[in-house]
């Protein structure tokens, strides 16, 4: 019996050919083969919200060779991925192929493994339609927003501009986290440690915890002053010993949202990369005599199930690699969160006998960390707990005067890890912290200690911090915003639209960002209420479960946005920041200056506009969420413009600060800023420049005609091996040297550490 196999990827066919015979033809859709038409909106809002899908441009060549695939066999099975993305595909697939309706049936794996593919191929089903409802509720909702508030954007803002449905709202979380921080009043407080010593070795240190019975709570210089002034004297008496015994289970192993947070915390991964290196695992990749092989479970899941096989492979693994004390009698259960599609499984690997270090040949770098993270995650998943012993010891601090008697009293803790369990394997990042819980020596109740040095420590309160990839994930998933398949995409739409930048590897809105925000804001309530948003993520869920009709719930949602979107067509002028007023006089007319928005963000113009045209570029340009302009003042430079013989001003820009002719717009000429350093190829300057993504890196500034570039720091210094004119700085993991830039000569010398403020700017 003749089959046909269509599944989306084609890396899964050579994988998937290894596992199914000669009677199998594998063929890929290469992702989608129809969607709306991009040139208009593809919905008939009047006709129950039916829309229009037309083959995707360039996807016929694709369609054709699928049709012609199908013509001489007996079974037609759709193998995209398995969520509602994948049905859809799978839907548009058999529509085209529009043959015997009872050969064409849908199979889903979760693994590219043979065990998996086969009894997937055993047990194939009809295309379920209400999945395919909700992708096309999705769809079209976001077609509706798209294609509806563009227009509004371009007419009110400024041309170019574009809206999601979900990534608008994470635009807002951004924003209001931004403003939170700006409204953010920081307060003083002090601490006040002693360092302490016992009978025995080693010293510790413990807080002051309770002033007269009260949390200690001391908020000026002068109080902290007189307290240890006050402890002068005073004799340091153990007064309380708790030991306690904790269990502390292992994380689940890795869903969608996880692996993304804990790839940004350990390997530093944006979400779009880790999504694609997940999926290269997912395909399958050639690991040695195996061939071609899926080495972890599907990426996009926020299931934390396990398969009883995998189980029970990872038992057997733990007891042999660790002993039966760390493999629990029974396999851990894990609860999934409640909107959870229970028909997927967690990240894991495939098969647990591929350890990390076994494949890593076959692997590139990033591959087999990504790797190694999912496989030690399972693996620990499915190990015993941890047992902690934690000691609390409470101090006395004893005055001479019996009036003050015990006044103050102090604390030290620390943790003993008694049994390691799931830790010896893997820690996941936000617990790693704990874990550092100071040693104490052997004490005893009624201990007199000696007393090394009491200091008081100035603190002042801190903001909330930026979003990180990581934390944006984390709230997108605890608020219900988006699923597990489109948190790489959120994450990317708000930078690729320019509404945020990042900074430290922290998001910070844009000033555009937050004018469109403001304006969505306003005009559009419900569209960016977080909870509606995540409400309509149930709605979703309950079309998948057959619970709703899909055009109902686009009805419920397009009938107050289109009244909304009319009233701000209607009567919403055009929206723009403010203009900031500046000292400086026009040099032209003589009225003053100030700080307009254009197209191309601030700049500086003669408010006699427009009997005065008079403009020039503003220097730096560091915007706030509220638009407000941290420096107004034109950095000069001695440089002269190569063109117009102008002077040069220094201008902050998308990939960082270069120099501009003073007399723009009339004259357009730029150049990027020097290093100082030579060209160790052809003389000409190092020039500092940034990626499209915000990543420094080091060029000549004679490119194109010279080619040379280095991601790492050049200093004018040369290699005494060599000779070559300069070396760099690499800073990694592992080493922080300065190298020669030529890799054959190998040159290394220790680099001097970073200081703990530099530390801190780039934590």
């Amino acid at each position: 019996m003749k089959s046909l196999l269509i599944v989306e990827s084609p890396a899964k066919v050579k994988t998937l050919s290894k596992f199914l015979g000669k009677d199998f033809t594998i063929k890929a859709s290469i992702g989608h083969v129809k969607d709306l038409p991009r040139k208009e909106l593809g919905v008939d809002v009047e006709n129950n919200f039916t829309p229009t899908y037309i083959a995707i441009e360039g996807k016929e060549k694709v369609l054709k060779e699928l049709k012609k695939a199908a013509k001489d066999v007996d079974r037609i099975f759709l193998g995209p991925d398995p969520d509602r993305e994948g049905e859809a595909i799978a839907w548009h697939i058999a529509e085209e192929l529009s043959g015997d309706s009872d050969k064409i049936l849908r199979v889903e794996f979760n693994e590219i493994t043979e065990r998996a593919v086969t009894e997937a191929i055993k047990h194939p089903r009809k295309i379920n339609k209400s999945l395919v409802d909700a992708q096309q509720a999705r769809r079209v909702l976001d077609r509706l927003v798209g294609y509806k508030l563009s227009p509004l954007l371009w007419k009110k803002v400024q041309r170019g501009l574009s809206a999601g449905r979900v990534q608008s709202v994470a635009l807002r979380l951004v924003v209001d986290r931004e403003r939170e921080i700006g409204a953010f009043k920081s307060e003083e407080y002090w601490s006040i440690t002693a360092a302490l010593e016992g009978k025995e070795p080693p010293p510790f240190n413990a807080k002051l915890s309770q002033i007269n019975g009260q949390k200690a709570d001391i908020r000026k210089e002068s109080e902290a002053a007189g307290i240890v002034k006050n402890l002068e004297g005073n004799t340091f008496l153990v007064k309380k010993i708790e030991i306690s015994k904790k269990k502390r289970s292992p994380a689940p192993p890795f869903i969608t949202s996880t692996l993304q947070q804990e790839a940004s915390r350990k390997l530093r991964f944006n979400a779009k990369k880790t999504m694609l290196i997940a999926q290269n695992l997912y395909e399958g990749l050639e690991v040695g005599d195996e061939g071609s092989v899926g080495l972890i479970t599907y990426m996009r899941t926020d299931s934390v199930r396990v398969a009883s096989e995998a189980q029970q492979e990872a038992k057997d693994f733990i007891i042999k690699q660790f002993g039966n004390d760390y493999a629990p009698q029974k396999p851990p259960v894990y609860k999934s969160k409640k909107s959870a599609q229970e028909a997927h499984e967690a990240i894991r690997p495939t098969s647990v006998i591929r350890t990390p270090q076994s494949i890593k040949n076959y692997l590139t770098k990033d591959q087999y960390q990504l790797y190694s993270l999912a496989w030690n995650r399972f693996i620990a998943s499915q190990m015993s707990p941890a047992l902690l012993e934690q000691t609390s010891i409470d101090i006395a601090a004893k005055s001479r005067d019996i009036g003050e008697a015990e006044k103050y009293m102090f604390r030290a803790t620390g943790t003993v890890v008694k049994f390691p369990g799931f830790m010896s394997l893997y820690i996941e990042s936000a617990d790693a912290a704990a874990e550092e819980d100071e040693t104490l020596p052997i004490l005893n109740e009624g201990d007199v200690l000696k007393i090394i040095t009491i200091t008081p420590k100035q603190h002042f309160t801190q903001p909330p911090p930026r979003y990180t990839e990581a934390t944006l994930v984390k709230e997108l998933e605890t608020k219900g915003i988006g699923r597990p398949s489109t948190y790489a995409s959120i994450l990317s739409t708000i930078q690729q639209r320019e509404y945020t930048e990042k900074i430290e590897g922290k998001f910070k809105p844009t000033e555009l960002g937050v004018v469109v925000n403001d304006l969505l804001v306003e005009r559009f309530p419900e569209l960016m209420d977080i909870g509606f948003t995540a409400k309509m993520e149930d709605n979703l869920d309950k079309i998948e479960e057959g619970l709703s009709k899909w055009a109902k719930v686009v009805k419920d949602f397009y009938t107050p946005f289109d009244k909304d979107l009319k009233e701000a067509t209607k009567l919403l002028g055009k929206v723009k920041p403010e203009d900031i007023p500046t000292d400086e006089k026009c040099e032209k007319c003589g009225k003053p200056m100030v700080i307009k928005w254009g197209r191309h963000g601030r700049f500086m113009a003669c408010s006699g506009y427009p009997e005065c045209k008079n403009a020039k570029p503003l220097a730096s340009q560091e915007s706030g969420a509220g638009g407000q302009q941290s420096e107004t003042e034109i950095q000069q430079t001695d440089e002269k413009c190569p063109k117009c013989g102008s002077p040069m001003v220094l201008k902050s820009g998308r990939f960082g600060k270069f120099l501009a002719c003073s007399k723009y717009p009339e004259c357009k000429t730029t150049k990027p800023i020097g290093m100082g350093i030579k060209c160790p190829e052809d003389g000409g300057e190092i020039v500092e420049k940034r990626t499209k993504r915000g990543k420094v890196f080091f060029s000549c500034g004679n490119y194109p005609k010279c080619k040379f570039a280095t991601w790492y720091k050049p200093i004018a210094k040369s290699c005494p091996k060599c000779g070559v004119s300069i070396l760099v700085e690499k800073r990694t993991k592992k080493e922080e040297v300065l190298a020669c830039i030529k890799k054959d000569c190998g040159y290394k010398e220790e680099l001097q550490p970073v200081s703990s403020e530099q530390a801190a700017v780039t934590a």
